[in-house]
């Protein structure tokens, strides 16, 4: 069925899909995005999914790459309530799935739903290596701390083959260029033959984001990442590969994620020493998307997470003011950071601020005696 849809409204469309066929993935539709102009939805046929000609219309949907050539490589970014103003993002969609992940309604951009495409269709930008290698290369380049993967996870699944990421950290260390990253795969300790050596230097520092120790939950929530005990590993091996490492727990989310202290209590003895946190973002077709969500897996919940969720966005489900879009505000929002703050201070988080060091970077090219000069 095709039928016109208004394009003067941000309104965004469900199209659900039997939940048996989307094991492994986080969001339960294939959402029409806020510039669609059409809306499609699925009816029965009356043939079956089992039968030869249907099982791939309800299959499991499958990962597909998209090459892409990238004009620039580093984007900055003014944002006051982040801590850097530089960063790559080697993919755009991601197929860890979280299906509170804001960056979803960028997939928007790209004319694909921000539900299941976001997840699926993974574009990749095939040129990254030889663009990143020209930037750094021009001549009023001014080294600054660049953060790896802050739009969608430098390290998820396609990352095993294609090695984007591993190609920008070569040009990160043959430059000897600072960067960090946060991640929930364990992929990263791929690469610790170039992180461990930069780390070293004070050339890095890598993040790992453990929402919650609940291995059911995380299977519901961040559906293709490392299982939290495996993030815990991850954490303990770069710790002893001497890399300094912290741990997220973004988000929070009432009534869902309610063991902060038992998360940084683990990933302090795996290894951590500074951790950070922020609240549920829900801008945009992130909002319906997260509801359905809800409605999937914990029904009986749903109200009450979302009640919580206004009182902490001014009875709103989502509020962009730079102040208070990453932390919250109200009673609320007050109590998980005084929750956050007492348990930091009794296990012994951020007492020492990581700087990495900016001042080592060369350009590429500059070896032997050229680098004394």
């Amino acid at each position: 069925m095709l039928a016109a849809a208004s394009s003067r409204t941000h309104t965004v469309r469900m199209n659900s899909i039997p939940i048996e066929s989307i094991k492994g993935r986080g969001s339960a539709s294939q959402m029409q995005h806020r510039f669609s102009r059409d809306e499609r939805s699925q009816f029965d046929d009356g043939w079956p999914c089992g039968d030869e000609e249907g099982a791939a219309d309800c299959a499991t949907p499958k990962t597909q790459v998209i090459w892409e050539d990238a004009r620039s490589i580093i984007t900055s970014n003014e944002s006051p309530d982040v801590y850097f103003d530089r960063s790559i993002n080697p993919y755009r969609g991601c197929e860890h799935g979280c299906i509170y992940c804001y960056a979803r309604p960028t997939h928007s951009y790209l004319n694909m739903s921000p539900g299941l495409d976001f997840e699926t269709k993974i574009v990749a930008k095939r040129n990254i290596a030889a663009l990143l290698r020209a930037e750094l290369s021009r001549r009023h380049y001014e080294p600054r701390l660049i953060a790896l993967g802050t739009a969608t996870d430098c390290y998820q699944p396609v990352e095993r083959e294609l090695r984007l990421t591993r190609a920008v950290i070569e040009q990160f260390s043959q430059t000897r260029h600072a960067f960090g990253l946060v991640t929930k795969s364990s992929g990263v300790e791929r690469d610790l033959d170039l992180i461990a050596p930069m780390a070293r230097d004070g050339l890095t520092a890598i993040n790992v984001t453990i929402t919650t120790l609940d291995a059911d939950l995380t299977r519901k929530l961040e559906p293709r990442a490392a299982a939290p005990h495996r993030r815990l590993r991850t954490l303990r091996t770069l710790a002893e590969n001497g890399v300094p490492c912290g741990v997220s727990l973004a988000p929070q989310i009432p009534f869902l994620t309610d063991d902060m202290e038992q998360v940084l209590e683990a990933a302090w003895d795996a290894g951590a020493r500074s951790a950070f946190y922020h609240v549920l973002r829900l801008p945009w077709e992130v909002s319906p998307l997260f509801r359905e969500w809800l409605q999937v897996h914990y029904p009986e919940r749903a109200d009450r997470v979302m009640a919580r969720v206004h009182d902490m966005r001014g009875g709103k489900d989502y509020d962009a003011d730079f102040a208070t879009r990453m932390k919250g505000k109200g009673i609320w929002a007050d109590l998980i950071a005084q929750r956050f703050r007492k348990a930091c201070e009794r296990i012994g988080f951020n007492r020492e601020r990581v700087v990495l060091d900016t001042t080592k970077f060369r350009r590429p090219g500059q070896q032997g005696q050229g680098m004394l000069f």
